[in-house]
């Protein structure tokens, strides 16, 4: 049985750090970093849009060139699996029937990608967007000849897919079931702003509207029935409908959690001697007014495997980080710092007429984050006023003719 001094789980951008971070710390013990996927660590946002878009090869998404691990030290086991987790042994039980001992452990295995429920679900020519395979497969098809695409979907995921798939040429209708896109991330103005670029863009975009099932023929899809009962051709469909946490192995163990894996400031789960970081964990969240949430970003993940680094090399120190993050569609930039969970109301700092503008929200006079538009210079400026929750007033925050950075 091989033994590690710590063992991650997961190659994204939470488990590379987290390697990366125990060297800089300092760590000169063993680290093995287990993952299904068999590709060494690479960068997920780019796969919905550059990668995608083929503006990236594989090769300049690479968190770290593939000679670096071996020059941390820093052993990979890709293409494996981690089927059971035995935190009083300290033993893990891989897909292949070995087993690793380890002295600390960190989860890092994001996320499975929600699929469909409905009638025709398992037809060929149904992709989700989750690692490099699944991209693969989706640019396979689009080499193929693919001219319609139904996208199901509403969020970061489908919206960026359904730009790179317009400026490919492909017909495109993107099917959301609330009553608005970017529901869950934005407010009404940045949602209506996308949506009416969209379909500027030429995107059939479908709110308020379910899938009812899959049509196919010969295994294949040939086109997707609303809940309305109207029936839209397509060669292929992209679901983005979020994420179901992976972290199966670590519940059956005993560990808490109802949404992904719990864990304290420091990033331990209620396993002794085992974090969790990323996607999959959720904690208690100062920017979400203390609610406890799994934030999907880069962001954390990157901060979070830094927390359980430091704590891991002795150097306790509080998950705080300012989230943020951002989305590319066409020419649009879309960065967002804070959460905007509970804000009682919103400035608009420009005109979208101009395609360059800021949504600040506030929560009881304080601002707690920014949804900027082509407005890097917001973007970096009002981070500092999302930390320190300044009260400004609204009228001051609305004039563009003021730097954020005067105003706190």
């Amino acid at each position: 049985m091989e033994h590690y001094d710590v063992v991650i789980v997961g190659s994204g951008h939470g488990g590379a750090q987290a390697a990366i971070a125990l060297r800089q710390a300092g760590h000169e013990d063993t680290i093995l970093m287990v993952s299904r996927d068999r590709n060494p660590p690479y960068e997920r946002p780019p796969l919905s849009k550059e990668y995608l878009a083929g503006d990236k090869p594989f090769e300049k998404i690479l968190i770290r060139p593939e000679a670096f691990w071996a020059e941390r030290d820093v052993t990979l086991r890709l293409g494996a699996n981690v089927n059971e987790v035995d935190w009083m042994k300290h033993v893990l039980i891989l897909s292949d029937d070995t087993s690793v001992t380890y002295r600390k452990l960190i989860w890092a295995g994001g996320g499975d990608a929600r699929r469909l429920s409905c009638p025709g679900a398992e037809l060929t020519g149904i992709h989700t967007i989750r690692g490099r395979r699944d991209t693969d497969a989706l640019k396979d098809q689009l080499d193929a000849g693919a001219r319609k695409a139904v996208v199901v979907g509403g969020g970061y995921i489908g919206l960026e897919a359904a730009a790179v798939l317009r400026s490919k040429g492909l017909e495109v209708t993107v099917i959301e079931m609330e009553e608005r896109v970017l529901a869950r991330v934005a407010g009404p103005e940045v949602s209506d702003f996308y949506a009416q670029e969209h379909r500027r863009q030429g995107v059939d975009l479908r709110l308020q509207t379910a899938v009812e099932r899959i049509e196919g023929n010969d295994e294949k899809v040939t086109g997707v029935t609303l809940s309305s009962g109207e029936t839209i051709a397509c060669d292929l469909v992209i679901v983005g409908i979020g994420i179901v946490p992976a972290v199966g192995p670590l519940i059956a163990a005993g560990a808490a959690g109802s949404n992904g894996v719990d864990v304290d400031s420091y990033c331990r789960t209620s396993l002794d001697d085992i974090y969790a970081i990323g996607d999959c964990a959720a904690h208690s969240n100062p920017y979400a007014a203390n609610a406890v949430i799994r934030l999907e970003s880069v962001q954390n993940a990157n901060d979070m495997a830094s927390v359980a680094a430091k704590a891991i090399m002795g150097d306790k120190q509080d998950y705080d980080a300012v989230p943020w993050f951002w989305s590319n569609q066409y020419d649009l930039r879309l960065q967002t710092v804070g959460i905007a969970t509970g804000y009682d109301q919103t400035v608009m700092r420009g005109d979208p007429a101009e395609r360059k503008f800021s949504l600040i929200y506030l929560r009881e006079g304080e601002v707690i984050a920014l949804d900027c538009v082509n407005n890097t210079r917001d973007y970096a400026q009002g981070r500092k006023l999302v930390m320190n929750r300044a009260e400004i007033d609204p009228e001051l925050l609305a004039d563009t003719g003021v730097p954020l950075k005067e105003m706190g």
